[in-house]
């Protein structure tokens, strides 16, 4: 369904034709029937908040995923691509925020990796491949060194050398994923440069960002995605950052205001005096943070707000001890934090649910009960030996409070659904409670339900007294959930405010958005 402020499709054979393309993993439906046209030197902006679908198309794009129904063609024709080469075949470019280049490689020679120019006795001509190289980044006005190795290169000169190398390449259709995230502004420029000469000569670009004030400096069109469907599809001279937002977050997610009323969604009560700060950061900084100051009470659920790469997950990274503390501190119910590890925040009373729950979170070869007990095997364990009996108590207690679905503790849990797998993890703090529970993005790629459920379970460690800091792109779940809500800005907490401050979540996405540090943003 095209919504109010959409355009309807051009007329001509498009570069690109998505027509109703549906994917399921497990019991996900992760797209419902989806429709994309992309036209030859567009640059068309690809919008939605995490899990919307975005990821699973480009995927479906790039090779990496089948799609399940619908079609795709390219030029007029079908196409449904197995592998990433018949994508990179067809002329389908994809720049991932993770980076596939060879560091001990110079820039030229990752530009031209796989297609070097070599004499008629396979040797390669350096010269020659350095030439071409440098002719291409002049002309593209990417400021790279040619022989430069990628490995000594910052992150966001290796960022530009991926989207270089792709630019390279016979390309009909260039997708690029958030690819501001790690650049400054000078830099930002130069990238749109490139990509608007590459649009000059016919390629057709897909843009995927969450920073709205880029998709009117780059965008031609612009699609909405929410929940695996279609939002809306606008040309971007005819809409502006309200129009986006209200399509972003749809029509349900507006909450209540301090004197307003209700529309269908549960939104905590006014906390009203809360407890002691149960965690204090003052002016924490390392890496990617500068200066951080926050105050997390007990039973409080306080929310980190902010775009991709905002310094939002590298906060819970620090207070966890994944990332140092060079300057600042940090203290615990008044007692500076010991240690600069997992294992130390763990025994202080500290938990991280990850975003990555399969990498990060989940040993997905072993069972719940493994998994549950993991984080403390010495209180399930004598002289080394693994107390089963006192193990299995723990899994079908935590299983029964969590309501996690499966036939037994012993059940593999790569085998579990999304929602469960993701109960698992919390399960694994559950007891003894934790001070301070640390959650990134934790219902991403779970159902309705089971989120509803994790919501519960998120409530039920705060009112049991834990300060919780959370996490989300979706910012309805922030709004739905948290008694106070932080910016995260170039890892900086720049606002806190009161969850009684927004009347919707488009009020909140645009004080992120108006609060990036650009000179221009759409009214």
């Amino acid at each position: 369904m095209v919504e109010q402020g959409s355009i309807a499709p051009m007329s001509g054979t498009p570069l690109l034709r998505v027509e109703g393309v549906r994917k399921r993993f497990g019991g996900v439906n992760a797209l419902r029937g989806v429709s994309l046209e992309i036209r030859s030197g567009e640059v068309h902006a690809l919008l939605g908040e995490n899990g919307a679908g975005k990821s699973t198309l480009i995927k479906i794009l790039s090779g990496v995923h089948v799609h399940d129904g619908g079609s795709i063609d390219i030029d007029g024709r079908p196409v449904s691509f197995a592998s990433p080469a018949q994508s990179r075949d067809a002329g389908v470019a994809v720049v991932y925020q993770d980076l596939s280049l060879v560091e001990s490689l110079s820039v030229a020679d990752n530009l031209l990796l796989g297609r070097e120019p070599k004499t008629r006795l396979g040797f390669l001509r350096k010269r020659q491949l350095v030439a071409q190289a440098e002719a291409f980044l002049k002309s593209q006005n990417i400021p790279l060194d040619a022989r430069a190795m990628v490995g000594s290169l910052p992150f966001a000169y290796r960022q530009m050398t991926e989207i270089a190398k792709a630019l390279m390449g016979d390309v009909r259709l260039l997708i690029l994923d958030e690819p501001t995230s790690a650049l400054t502004d000078d830099e930002e420029k130069i990238l749109f440069e490139a990509i608007r000469a590459v649009a000059a000569r016919g390629v057709g670009v897909i843009y995927v960002t969450h920073r709205l004030n880029e998709v009117f400096r780059i965008s031609n069109r612009v699609t909405v995605f929410r929940d695996g469907q279609n939002a809306g599809t606008f040309v971007t001279a005819q809409t502006n950052m309200r129009q986006l937002v209200g399509a972003i977050v749809g029509p349900d997610h507006a909450v209540l205001k301090a004197d307003g009323a209700a529309s269908g969604q549960s939104v905590p009560s006014s906390p009203g005096p809360l407890a002691n700060p149960v965690l204090e950061l003052t002016d924490v900084g390392n890496d990617r943070l500068d200066r951080v100051n926050l105050e997390l009470r007990g039973g409080e659920i306080h929310g980190l707000a902010g775009l991709i790469g905002s310094g939002r997950t590298e906060i819970l990274q620090t207070i966890f001890g994944l990332r140092p503390v060079q300057s600042g501190g940090a203290s615990l119910d008044g007692v500076p934090l010991r240690g600069s590890n997992p294992a130390a925040a763990i025994r202080q009373g500290i938990a991280l649910v990850p975003e990555d729950r399969h990498v990060q979170g989940l040993v997905l070869e072993h069972s719940i009960e493994r998994n549950l007990v993991l984080p403390r095997l010495r209180e399930f364990s004598r002289f080394g030996w693994l107390r089963r009996g006192a193990s299995s108590e723990r899994a079908d207690t935590a299983m029964r409070r969590l309501a996690v679905k499966a036939p037994s503790a012993a059940t593999t849990v790569k085998n579990l659904s999304g929602g469960n797998q993701q109960k698992v993890v919390f399960g694994k703090w559950n007891e003894p409670r934790p001070r301070v529970l640390l959650l990134d993005e934790p219902t991403v790629g779970v159902d309705v339900g089971a989120r509803e459920e994790i919501y519960g379970v998120i409530r039920g460690a705060a009112a049991a007294g834990s300060g919780v800091l959370l996490v989300s792109s979706d910012l309805s779940e922030l709004l739905q959930l948290c008694d106070r809500i932080s910016i995260v800005v170039d890892g900086r907490i720049i606002k806190t405010v009161s969850r009684q401050a927004f009347g919707s979540a488009e009020d909140l996405h645009h004080l992120i958005q108006i609060s990036q540090p650009s000179e221009e943003h759409a009214a």
